[in-house]
Order: structure tokens, then C-alpha cells, then sequence
């Protein structure tokens, strides 16, 4: 039997379906980031998770979360559908024409600033001398695995990209033997895993021995060995983007408000990003 629904029921159905539409934006992710955040996100309402500890959690891992407890807690009511792919530079392509609102992977200020005609820049998110990198390689390499002051580094390659101008101008003030471009993350990471490339800067984990593990790549830190990255870490949304005023203004409340709580220091901290700075050589310290 053929039902026949009222106009009106139609309409209110149609409409309630691009309300909801309507309140649901793409939002482009990194696929391994996206690979972590889901596995660690689960069947857990994103908006409530007060614990970050846990395998796959890590810094871009923790920005997401942050970013979306954020700007709800600033009264942006929209929802993300997630677009997992390789997207770092296309993405801030994106952000300059509208077609994205904002990066859920946080920008660092100098990289930032270059775009501000097009982005508004939120408030730092990671602050200015928070940000300690670990210097990862493969676990044979014993080379790096011993390095324990600047001068060690004077034989090693590493591999960066001077897009991120902050882990670029780091890696060029240290003695290297070579800094090596690579524009993609994930080919960085398996360079170093091939020892192709001695190392790579990389956040630190909170696995047990702060290892990096994803497919086949298999890295892990100097032991109690880190670098500074003098600059802070902000949030960037789309001056193009229909709804990035609304967005920016939201993130800007909801960010205050993570910070009064002690959010942002206790999320990074679980995750093994923030580290215990008394505990570690920091090669370029002064």
C-alpha cells in the first residue's frame, strides 16, 4: 500500500532535514590524525571528555578536542563532518578562499600571521615556551639515541619543511649536517623510519617509552633529550567562511573559559605533549 503524507507533513519533514543539513559542516582532517582522534574518541561525547590520556592521543589529537569543546562552550551550535585525507597546505588554500572554516590542527603564530588578511587568529592554545619537541628516529639508530648535548648533533640529518617556519628556523639554528624539505608529514615520518633521514622534531607521547607507532613506521625519543620551539599555537578560521565570524568569537569565549578551568594544561599534559621540563636536557635552552 502507497502512504500518502499531507503537504505540510512533507514540508515540515523536508525542512527539518536541511535544518539539520544546514548545521553540519565538512570539516577536512589529516587521515592519520583522523585514524587517532576516532580511535580514541570512540562511542565518548567529545564534548565531555575530561580524561586525554590513552594510546593514540597526542597533540593534534588533543587540538581537535579542544577546539570543539571550545566554540560549544562559546555557543557554536554546529556539528563537523569529518573529511579525512592528505590535506596540510591544501588546507590553508582553503581557509584563504572560504571553502574551509577553520583548522582543527593548530597553527604556530609566525605561520599564522602570513595568512591574517584571510584568517582571524585565535588566543594561544599551546603558549609561547610550552611548545618541547622530542628528537625521534628509529630505535636502531644509535647515533641519535646518544646524542646528550648540541655538539652531538654536528654529524645528523633531519628532515622538516620551512612552511612550518617555526620547526624550520628551529632545525636551521642547530648544527646539522643537513636539513632535508619535505612537504608531507607522513613521508617525513617514513623517511626517518627507512633512517634515510636521521631524525625529525616531533611532540611527544604519552606511550610508555613516548614512542610513535602508526602502520609500519616505528619512532622513538632521544631518551630525556628535548628542543624548544619558541613560538605559540593558535587556532585559524576563515574571514571567507560564512559562519567564521560567529566561529571566531565563540572559540575566543570558549578558550577562556578551557583556560580558567585548567583544560587546556591538564589535556596536554595527559597526553604527554607538556613535559616536566626539570627532567630534561633541552639542547637549545638560552
Amino acid at each position: 500500500m502507497i502512504r500518502v503524507f499531507p503537504l505540510f507533513a512533507l514540508l515540515i519533514l523536508f525542512s527539518t532535514t536541511a535544518s539539520a543539513f544546514n548545521k553540519t559542516i565538512p570539516m577536512y582532517i589529516r587521515d592519520d590524525v583522523y585514524i587517532d582522534y576516532t580511535e580514541f574518541v570512540k562511542n565518548k561525547d567529545v564534548l565531555n571528555i575530561s580524561d586525554f590520556s590513552g594510546k593514540t592521543v597526542r597533540r593534534d589529537v588533543v587540538d581537535m578536542i579542544i577546539a570543539q569543546q571550545a566554540l560549544y562552550l562559546g555557543g557554536f551550535e554546529y556539528t563537523f563532518n569529518y573529511i579525512p585525507g592528505k590535506v596540510n597546505f591544501r588546507n590553508t588554500r582553503m581557509l584563504q578562499k572560504g571553502q574551509l572554516l577553520m583548522s582543527f590542527d593548530s597553527y604556530w603564530k609566525s605561520d599564522a600571521l602570513s595568512l591574517s588578511k584571510d584568517v582571524h587568529i585565535s588566543s594561544p592554545v599551546v603558549r609561547l615556551g610550552e611548545y618541547f619537541a622530542g628528537i625521534y628516529t628509529h630505535p636502531n639508530n644509535k647515533k641519535v639515541l646518544n646524542v646528550s648535548r648540541l655538539e652531538d648533533l654536528k654529524p645528523l640529518t633531519a628532515v622538516s619543511t620551512p612552511k612550518w617556519k617555526t620547526d624550520w628556523r628551529t632545525l636551521q639554528s642547530l648544527p646539522l649536517a643537513e636539513v632535508v624539505r619535505e612537504d608531507e608529514w607522513l613521508s617525513m615520518a617514513r623517511m626517518v623510519n627507512m633512517q634515510w633521514i636521521d631524525f625529525m622534531l616531533m611532540p611527544f607521547h604519552n606511550s610508555n617509552d613516548q614512542s610513535f607507532e602508526m602502520e609500519k613506521i616505528h619512532l622513538v625519543p632521544v631518551p630525556d633529550v628535548a628542543v624548544i620551539l619558541q613560538d605559540s599555537r593558535h587556532f585559524v578560521i576563515s574571514r571567507h567562511h560564512k559562519f567564521g565570524n560567529q566561529a571566531f568569537e565563540a572559540i575566543q569565549k570558549g578558550l577562556k573559559i578551557l583556560r580558567q578551568r585548567g583544560t587546556i594544561k591538564k589535556a596536554y599534559t595527559e597526553a604527554g605533549f607538556f613535559i616536566d621540563q626539570s627532567k630534561y636536557t633541552i639542547l637549545n635552552k638560552g
